[in-house]
């Protein structure tokens, strides 16, 4: 029972590895099981051929870490690119065991390919010295795992989790994260391997494998994604129980677990950590946690949001299209933002106006032309450069996170500036002026620790616009931000935007149909129609040209705003 438990332990580091990919990052992945091998193997190859001692058993680990570190930043590289779906990462990570498995296959002797290796030399330690060993590890690694998911950058990875294209408009490295992720995990993956390899003494295909794999997804998701501990226990608990049930009910038991599987995704989720827990604090008498206090603090000015008018100007966009296929969303557009002005972009619903906002944001979207932010071409470079270079974007759609609070989002947006913390959360919030006006002017800066989901429709428009404003941008994308709200609401959106333009001097593309809202703010007015440029002058100037009336008189539903 002992052999079991102590093999169990190296199997539930692994898990708890799957659990912050799958759980707290959202990365469904089946190739944990492969770095495992990697580390495994690294043991037996070693050991088997070459010698055994100190010197080659720290030999062995590390070139096990360093070869699943070198196997994930290429899985990282491939998988998790700018716009690629998660399910092609899924995909990705599927084929990574089944390749490694046929590189075991293929090594023949030196392999022993579909029989393994066994019989190597190891250290044969009491299994008392052994089971202090896979528990110390595996408590060290879990705790290590508990520290980074309750820190700031653990609130990084629920963010990607629930918005992945909001992190990357807030300057957030999403691929970066993720790639650096995947092969820290892996390094702790590989490392139980080894461990398991050299307490075993037996290394077999299988240790790398898709069926491992699948496992530990399943007592990911028994436990309770998202726990940490709740995977931990789950594995030692039924690959503990399998050991004995295997021999007593040999075909069933893989049945049951499946069945256990699908009952617990269909009924239950999160897992049965979350309801042992609920449980727990009805039975034990518990006091009331109290409520994080986070301040907030006024950043020191980067310059970044005021740029002086002998300057470039911030936004130069010449000859810019975008086409799907034979479809021209977007051709010529050739435009100039000043500092200090509010540039409103108006037009039929299908004019292109939010595609051009994307063009703009996303080095990728354009077909065509260039973007320049303050003398710097975007090239196709993915949002965080563009947010790097000084563009701030909102959605048209409002864009936050459901499960964080608002000094949780607050400080998402800074991460490009001040980073995040490995190991605490910090207890204040340092932001710029502009941005502290918006949470004064909304009454956010009284609900720091409220969960966003919670708060009304025009808090969550000013939550958005305070995060953009966080990056401390010269140029902000507006794409409708007074969508759905009151009258009171939309004047006070009106008065900050003014005072960002002139006192801050930031440059403000604004697509609104709100006529009378524009009219109020806007210094110049594009027309776009059919994807491109109709008319470009003052609000007075596009009311009044016939031109633009014959337009919009093709387009009932809407007036010309």
């Amino acid at each position: 029972m002992t052999n079991i438990l102590i093999r169990t332990l190296f199997l539930a580091t692994v898990a708890m590895t799957v659990d912050i990919l799958w759980g707290y990052l959202g990365i469904l992945t089946f190739g944990q099981s492969a770095f495992f091998g990697i580390g495994a193997y690294a043991c037996g190859l070693i050991f088997t051929h070459y010698g055994f001692g100190p010197g080659w058993a720290l030999a062995a680990l590390t070139i096990g870490i360093a070869s699943a570190a070198l196997v994930a930043a290429a899985v990282g590289w491939l998988a998790f690119f700018h716009g690629v779906s998660p399910l092609y990462a899924s995909i990705i990570t599927l084929a990574l065991p089944i390749v490694v498995t046929q590189v075991i296959f293929s090594g023949g002797n030196f392999t022993g390919s579909s029989s393994g290796l066994s019989g190597f030399p190891t250290y044969y330690w009491p299994l008392n010295i052994w089971f202090w060993i896979a528990g110390t590890f595996l408590v060290l690694t879990t705790t290590a795992g508990w520290l980074l998911v309750r820190s700031d950058f653990g609130r990084v990875f629920v963010a990607i989790r629930e918005n992945e294209e909001r992190c990357a408009y807030l300057g957030v490295p999403v691929s970066r994260i993720k790639i650096m992720l995947m092969i820290a995990s892996a390094a702790v993956a590989s490392a139980a391997g080894f461990g398991y390899a050299a307490f075993s003494n037996v290394v077999a295909p299988e240790l790398a494998g898709f069926q491992l794999g699948t496992e530990f997804l399943i007592w990911t998701a028994l436990g309770g994604r998202g726990t940490l501990l709740g995977p931990v226990f789950a594995t030692i608990g039924i690959d503990t129980m399998s050991s004995w049930l295997s021999g007593t009910l040999p075909f069933l038991w893989k049945l049951l677990t499946g069945v256990a599987f699908v009952a617990v995704i269909v009924l239950l989720p999160r897992g049965l950590a979350p309801i042992v827990g609920n449980m727990m604090r009805r039975l034990l008498p518990t006091r009331t946690a109290a409520t994080r206090s986070v301040t907030l603090e006024t950043a020191t000015s980067s310059g970044r949001g005021r740029v002086d008018e002998g300057d470039v100007p911030p936004l130069r966009i010449a000859a810019l299209s975008r086409q799907y296929g034979s479809l021209k969303v977007l051709q010529d557009v050739t435009m100039v933002g000043h500092v200090s002005e509010l540039l409103g972009i108006i037009g039929p619903n299908g004019a292109g106006k939010t595609t051009l906002m994307r063009c703009i944001s996303d080095g990728s979207e354009r077909s065509g032309g260039t973007v320049e932010v303050n003398g710097v071409d975007i090239g196709r470079g993915a949002p965080q450069r563009a947010v790097a270079l000084g563009i701030g974007r909102s959605f048209q759609n409002t864009s936050l996170f459901d499960t964080l609070t608002v000094a949780e989002c607050l400080m998402l947006s800074r991460y490009r500036i001040d980073g995040a913390p490995l190991s605490h959360r910090r207890d204040s919030v340092v932001l710029p002026e502009p941005a502290l006006d918006i949470l004064r002017a909304t009454g956010l800066d009284q609900r720091l620790g409220d969960e966003t989901r919670f708060l009304s429709h025009g808090m969550k428009r000013g939550l958005e616009l305070a995060m953009v404003l966080a990056t401390e941008p010269s140029v902000l994308l507006l794409d409708e931000p007074t969508a759905g709200l009151t009258r009171a609401e939309r004047m006070v959106i009106g008065d900050v935007l003014t005072r960002l333009k002139v006192t801050f001097g930031m440059c403000i593309i604004l697509i609104e149909h709100d006529l009378d809202f524009v009219r109020e703010i806007s210094d110049r007015v594009v027309v776009l129609h059919q994807g491109s440029m109709l008319m470009e002058g003052t609000v007075e100037e596009v009311v009044a040209s016939d031109l633009v009336k014959a337009v919009y008189a093709g387009h009932q539903t809407e007036t010309p705003a």
